[in-house]
């Protein structure tokens, strides 16, 4: 019989690289996971671990029980809610989410759970998509809500699955007085322009970067905001042009002296997922009120 608590170090190890970071978000010393994870390799019966270099790394029969643990882990969190939830929707679920799928998706999906599933309470944490990720695989949240670019396609990591919320194009935000701002906007004309783009290191600043390589030139990035709304008045004082998602008009609204067109170059869409661990009844009311 293989120790889930066991099987958990383990998933933390494929996960994080090294015995030290798994005791780091344990809270346990390193000395202690390397001897839990040693008697899992004994319960196991086959060598799940080997040396390279002064390291140590899982090997191909590792591989193999780690993606058996997230089904079995994942299993075992799914039963324990549902004993708790029974089949009434109620407790607690967590939503990691991005701002403007919060304010368009989320906090609709909140007041409509109030109506039906009274005992339902839901608690949202603003996180970027892949802090999202990292919220649902540590387990501290039940659910989140993210985006990928078709310029950067992702896939959700061994243990999560993801339904499709909505496809949105993206646009380029200009001042309206623009020579471009009158149709449909080639990127290529846009080469000499200054651009605000998101902070680095973010997929929205990898996305513009992406955008403007395939239209052959680098983008002159002067300044960066993560806020939309920010960003559409840099636009309309002047600071530059960016590129937004279209939900932004709905969400944000359009200042004026702003205006968003399409771009003619290329196609850049922005998908939007929920992503989940387990459904239960209370994680699976959430997901109907969501649409996804």
């Amino acid at each position: 019989m293989l120790d889930p608590a066991r099987l958990r170090l383990l998933r933390e190890f494929a996960e994080r690289g090294t015995m030290t970071a798994v005791a780091e978000v344990c809270g346990m010393t390193s000395s202690a996971v390397s001897q839990q994870l040693a008697s899992l390799e004994r319960e196991a019966k086959v060598p799940l671990f080997e040396r390279a270099g002064r390291r140590v790394r899982l090997t191909a029969e590792g591989q193999r029980l780690v993606r058996h643990a997230h089904i079995v882990l994942n299993a075992l969190d799914a039963a324990e809610e549902d004993l708790r939830s029974a089949s009434t929707p109620r407790g607690p679920v967590r939503v990691a989410c991005f701002a403007t799928a919060a304010v368009h998706r989320l906090l609709p999906a909140i007041a409509a759970a109030r109506a039906r599933h009274p005992g339902l309470h839901v608690i949202v944490y603003e996180l970027e998509p892949r802090e999202a990720v990292e919220a649902l695989r540590n387990g501290s949240c039940d659910l989140g809500i993210s985006f990928t670019y078709s310029l950067i396609p992702e896939e959700p990591p061994p243990g999560i699955s993801r339904r499709l919320l909505g496809v949105e194009p993206i646009l380029i935000a200009l001042p309206a007085h623009h020579p471009a701002a009158t149709g449909e906007v080639d990127l290529r004309l846009l080469r000499e322009e200054q651009w605000i783009a998101g902070s680095q290191g973010t997929t929205d600043h990898e996305m513009l970067d992406r955008a403007c390589a395939l239209a052959g030139f680098r983008p002159n990035v002067i300044h960066t905001a993560d806020d939309y709304a920010l960003v559409l008045r840099m636009v309309r004082e002047g600071l530059g042009v960016g590129l937004v998602p279209e939900l932004v008009a709905t969400v944000v609204g359009v200042p004026d002296g702003v205006v968003l067109r399409p771009i003619s170059t290329i196609e850049i869409t922005r998908t939007t997922h929920v992503l989940l661990r387990t459904a239960t009844p209370a994680v699976n009311a959430v997901l109907e009120l969501l649409g996804g």
